[in-house]
């Protein structure tokens, strides 16, 4: 199966070596990882890196490498990955994001979450796909919301430690069109 994607501006890509030192210095972004529990050091983010690509090897769906087709400029991934265990849509499939600060603010999100939506309904056949974020993360709730996805109920997240501010989540939830 080809897993590349193509937008009107980006690449989505499966990983190269040359994503690590860019995707650390995203990872290790405070702005960037705000929402989330901690930066990432080097070691942290070149792990995430390699288990973002072999979604694609045990799944046939990962988190694609983000690739602006006008520079060729590695800015963070995007596409779709197992929910986590233990909350709510658990077993199904989510789309996510996270791009470089220099690259928020021009739809590129919302563009290649898009394209992995559609490869998540049209090649993959799933009937709905999820997105969870932290409930005052109100940047990725906007583009959820641009998706076309619609709240479902908030929970307290297993994997962040009260009393975080980021433990409150919040679940959408997208069906296939119909």
């Amino acid at each position: 199966m080809d897993f590349e994607v193509r937008t009107d501006r980006l690449l989505l890509r499966r990983w190269l070596d040359s994503d690590r030192e860019p995707f650390a210095r995203l990872t290790a972004d405070a702005e960037v990882m705000r929402f989330f529990p901690a930066a990432l050091d080097r070691a942290q983010s070149d792990d995430l890196a390699a288990r973002a690509d072999a979604l694609f090897d045990a799944h046939g769906y990962g988190l694609w490498a983000l690739e602006r087709l006008d520079t060729g400029e590695f800015i963070g991934f995007t596409g779709l990955a197992p929910m986590p265990e233990g909350i709510p849509g658990s077993g199904g499939v989510e789309v996510g994001w996270r791009l470089a600060h220099a690259a928020w603010g021009r739809g590129f999100a919302t563009e290649a979450a898009t394209a992995a939506l559609r490869f998540g309904f049209d090649t993959l056949g799933l009937t709905e796909v999820n997105s969870i974020t932290a409930v005052i993360n109100i940047r990725s709730r906007r583009v959820m919301e641009r998706l076309g996805m619609r709240p479902t109920g908030e929970f307290d997240h297993p994997r962040v430690p009260a009393p975080s501010p980021l433990r409150r989540h919040v679940r959408y939830l997208l069906d296939a069109p119909g």
